[in-house]
Parts: structure tokens; sequence; C-alpha cells
């Protein structure tokens, strides 16, 4: 094998013009899509784009650590019968006996790792990093697509709120009052319906089915939405609900993109596993499945809860409308947060899946013993595009609009530039000693410390009809933070 020096020189001008040209392009296209994010004023995918400069430059840097220890890790030898347990196929020991005698001087020895394995480590890593983004960038299309199909009915919202200020004095009640009661009736009617639905398996059962069906209704939205407004702008009803929960989901994204530790722990543990005969990525590809229909089932659930709930607290003798109140209690361990950590296991879990599957592919070819079965490789394949389809398409949703029931404010649905004042300001607070609060972009709840709350129309100048005429985008800026428990406001 003729080295460098004997290399003819236009081979080697040439090979690296082509690396460092697609090397270029790769880094001027993330540049440019970084400039038009922006100038869209996206300022949560801008994060989320640099979140992903950051794995591939993680990436990049356990590439150069496998090229610079090749020679290290290559020269390593163990003894044969080390390497006779745990193969993810059956071997030739008199072809190990052969390549040993090559680098290992004492006989029975063997390299640790051979340099073709290195190196198909070394594609399986880019692999699995590329598919992830690519599955991520995938779900947030889908579900954003679906999103903001519900933004027509924030629309109608906000005619009918038009139409009615035309009504001073509805009915003798306030307009708040008459919206809640059309909103929220009809949603408690659809959930709590005959008797067999006081049934928690009865309940389940309809939650689970009804994610593959409507999962997110017109009556489900309005009233989710009818319950957010009346607990956190209860005198500005025709708030743009639709464009905080976008905003709020755009922030959140940013976290999905990354490739945690453990989840790096995770690859490690189940290449462990990948032992000839245990099928063990068969079975590993019905994990996230399983996650999945029960995140988008517990979500579901959660929307009938809220409807059973204020049902139940309405006495016999009263005419008023049943109330959603919003609560932490709904959700699993009075988290919300939880169902994100499994909606990002659930789509790096698939992405494993399908980068081995596809990496495989490329490196050993459809009839290599680690693809296993026919049957068994197409069902993985299958499965994995399922997961998701009903990841982009259902769950994600769901989540988006179902996890502003657990009561809190979430400071980043507020103007990027509002977020970002904001949040200069704790660290501020914390950096003078006023008290220890969360970081909003590390992932930690910033409103178990900060109470934020809104100036209400008649707070400001003119009337309260031309204030809830006013553009919901000029809300978004009335912004007053409570830091409960340092003492100090602003």
């Amino acid at each position: 094998m003729a080295s460098l020096e004997h290399t003819p020189t236009w081979v080697v001008a040439t090979v690296c013009l082509v690396i460092v040209s697609i090397s270029l392009t790769a880094e001027r296209f993330l540049h440019y899509l970084g400039k038009y994010l922006k100038h869209k004023e996206q300022k949560a995918l801008f994060s989320a784009l640099q979140r992903l400069k950051e794995e591939l430059m993680l990436l990049g840097f356990i590439s150069f650590v496998l090229s610079l220890s090749q020679g290290f890790i290559v020269n390593i030898c163990i003894p044969e019968t080390a390497t006779d347990f745990m193969l993810p196929c059956k071997r030739d020991n008199h072809s190990a006996e052969e390549e040993g005698a090559k680098i290992c001087k004492k006989k029975g020895d063997v390299p640790l790792l051979s340099l073709e394995a290195l190196h198909q480590l070394h594609i399986f890593i880019f692999v699995l990093g590329l598919v992830h983004v690519v599955f991520c960038a995938t779900t947030i299309l889908l579900g954003g697509a679906k999103m903001r199909r519900w933004k027509h009915w924030e629309k109608e919202i906000h005619r009918e709120i038009e139409k009615k200020l035309q009504q001073p004095n509805i009915e003798g009640k306030p307009l708040s009052f008459v919206l809640h009661r059309n909103h929220q009736g009809e949603f408690v009617r659809d959930h709590t319906h005959g008797f067999w639905m006081k049934l928690a398996v009865v309940s389940w059962i309809t939650a689970f089915l009804k994610q593959f069906h409507d999962s997110v209704s017109k009556s489900d939205y309005e009233a989710l939405r009818s319950a957010f407004v009346l607990k956190h702008y209860p005198k500005i009803p025709d708030y743009n609900f639709h464009k905080y929960m976008m905003r709020a989901v755009e922030h959140e994204f940013k976290r999905v993109v990354g490739i945690s530790w453990y989840l790096w722990l995770f690859v490690i543990f189940f290449l462990l596993l990948n032992i000839n005969g245990w099928h063990t990525y068969f079975w590993l590809a019905f994990l996230p499945l399983f996650l999945l229909l029960i995140v988008g089932a517990k979500l579901e659930h959660i929307i009938t809860r809220l409807a059973q709930e204020a049902v139940s607290s309405l006495s016999n003798e009263t005419e008023e409308v049943p109330t959603i109140k919003p609560s932490k209690d709904h959700f699993w361990f009075h988290n919300p947060g939880l169902v994100l950590h499994l909606i990002h296991f659930i789509l790096f879990q698939n992405s494993f899946e399908i980068g081995f599957f596809f990496w495989v592919l490329v490196s050993e070819g459809f009839g290599s013993c680690m693809m296993e079965r026919k049957p068994y490789a197409i069902s993985r394949l299958v499965i994995g595009v399922i997961i998701q389809v009903v990841c982009s398409y259902i769950t994600l949703p769901l989540y988006a609009i179902v996890t502003h029931m657990g009561g809190e404010f979430k400071l980043h649905g507020f103007a990027s530039d509002v977020h970002e004042s904001v949040h200069g300001w704790i660290t501020q607070r914390k950096q003078h000693g006023g008290g220890d609060h969360h970081d909003p972009d590390s992932g930690g709840e910033v409103e178990a410390d900060v109470e934020v709350t809104r100036a209400a129309p008649n707070e400001r100048m003119g009337s309260s009809r031309s204030m809830l005429r006013a553009a919901a985008a000029d809300l978004d800026e009335i912004v007053t933070v409570d830091v409960v428990h340092g003492g100090f406001r602003r």
C-alpha cells in the first residue's frame, strides 16, 4: 500500500479539493440558513441551528480522536479467547489467527479492534448523528404543519370576539363568561357523555384510540385555549394563544436536536447487546413505539381528565358552566417537562434504529448477519417509519397544546426580545445575590421563582374595547416579572 510520499501530487490535490469543497459548501449552507432564520426573526429555530452546529462539532471531535488514536488502538493485542463470545456474527477463527499474526507478536493474541472495524465504527457515529438531525427536522416540520392548521381556529375565535364586542353587555354577563361558556361547554359534553366514560379503563382506551383520529378537535383547541386564557389573561380574551404556543414549541425544539450524554450511554449499551441470536435490534424497535403510544394516550387522557374534573366540580343546584382548571397533577410526577424528555428519547431511539439499518446496508449489504433475516429487517424499517409519522403528526402537536395545561406560563412563549430581556435580568439578579433562579435555556423551569403577568387593557391608555382590538403582538410586549423569593420587581 503506497504512502503519501509515493502518491501522485495531482491525486492528493484532487482529493483535498473535493473534501474541502464539500465541507465549505455545508458550512456556507448552515451560515446562510442561520442568516435567513435571523432575518425572519425565528430566534428559537436559530438557537436550534446553533445547537446543531455544536453536535456537528462534537462529531467532528470524535472523528478527530478516532483518526488520531487508530494507530494506537489497532496495535493493542488481547488473547483470542477474549473475543470468542458476545459476537454479533459467527466468524472464522482461522482468519482471525492470520490477522493476529500480522500485528501481534505473541502467539494466540489478536488486535483489540481491526482497522476496518474502526473505520466502520467511525462511519456509524456520523450516520447516527446525521439521521437524528434529519428526523428531528422532519418532526418539527410535519408537526408544525399540522399546528399551523389550527391558526384558522384562532382567527375564528378572534372574529367571534370582534363580533361580540359590538354588544357590550351580552346577556347581562361579561364577555369572558360568554366565551367561556361557548368554548368549554361543548368540549365537556364531548368528553364526559355516557356512564362508561367514568370508568378509568374505558377513558384510557378511548384516549388511546382518539390519538389516531382527530387527536385535537376544534372543540378541544377552543376549550384548552379558553382555559389557558382564563387563567393567565382573564381580561384579554383575544390573546393570540396559537402564536404563544408555536413560540414555545420552537424554543423547546432546540433541546430535542441535541444528543445528551445519557443517550450516548444508551448507544453504547445496545452496541454491547448486539449479540448473535438475540435479535436485539428487532425487539429494540418496539421500545420507542410502545413509549410513543403510551405518551399519546397519556396526553389524550389528560384532556379527558380536565373535562371530567370540570363536571365533577359543579353542584347539582348551580347553573354554572364547567370550568377547566389546568394543573400539574395530571402529568407524570407532576412534571409536564418529562413528556418532552420522553419524546426526545423516542426520536433518538428511532434515529438509532434507522441509522443502524442504513449503516449495515451500506457497509455490509442486505445479506449481512447483522441485518438478520429479511422479515426482521423490513419490520424494523416499517416500525421506524410509523414511529416518525405518529410522533411528528400526532404526538408533538398533542404535546404542544396539552403541556400548557400544567398551570404554568412558559417564559419562552414571549416574544424573543422580551424573553431575552427577562432572562438577562434574572441572570443579573443571580449574580448580585437576588435569589437562586433556574435558567430557562438550560431546561429548568423559571416559573417556580418568577411570576409572569400581563398588564390588563384597562391599565393602559385607551378603553377596554380599543385595547381588545389591538394586535396580539403588541400585547406580547406588556410584561411584569415578580421574583417571589428575592422580593424584587421589575
